[in-house]
């Protein structure tokens, strides 16, 4: 059974609710042994929101990265953009080698640099509820990316290892 870390936002209603069913789904997952949501963990010996308190939290989260098997990930937050917060956890995660399985509702953009260090993807949070999060099947991508230089989003595929995009 797996250990799972989510790294997702949950600064709005709409981003708690989110994860809040994400949590949900996890803990009638079979193949979950435990997960730690950061959103349930901001207790902290000292006074919120102080240097201490930031200090502490970090400590903690990057110590639950490192005992994590499994980063699973809310990719969605405000339009084009990722959490800051999130996609940082997305890179220790990508430099510890950690499958990454995304959750992303929204019809937004995904930078490159996220969506080719994604494992699996999946726009239904009912779908955490059965991921065999043991043999860990990778899946297809099916995501939309944004030309910044260009001004132009394109549709991104990853099938069988395979990219094709178009615009």
């Amino acid at each position: 059974m797996a250990q799972i870390y989510i790294a997702s936002p949950f600064f709005s209603p709409e981003q708690v609710t989110r994860v809040t069913q994400l949590e949900e789904a996890l803990a009638k997952n079979p193949t979950v042994t435990d997960f730690y949501s950061p959103r349930l963990h901001q207790d902290a010996q000292a006074e919120q929101f102080t240097k201490t308190w930031a200090t502490e939290i970090f400590h903690r989260d990057m110590a639950q990265i490192a005992a994590a098997q499994v980063i699973v990930t809310v990719l969605d937050f405000e339009a084009k953009n990722l959490d800051s917060g999130t996609a940082y956890e997305l890179g220790v995660a990508t430099m510890r080698d950690l499958p990454i399985i995304a959750l992303q509702e929204k019809d937004e953009a995904v930078n490159l640099m996220i969506t080719e260090s994604l494992h699996w993807y999946t726009k239904q949070v009912s779908d955490f509820e059965t991921y065999d999060f043991q043999q860990l099947p990778k899946g297809d991508l099916s995501v939309k990316f944004y030309n910044k230089k260009r001004s132009q989003t394109f549709d991104y595929y990853r099938k069988s290892g395979f990219i094709f995009c178009s615009s």
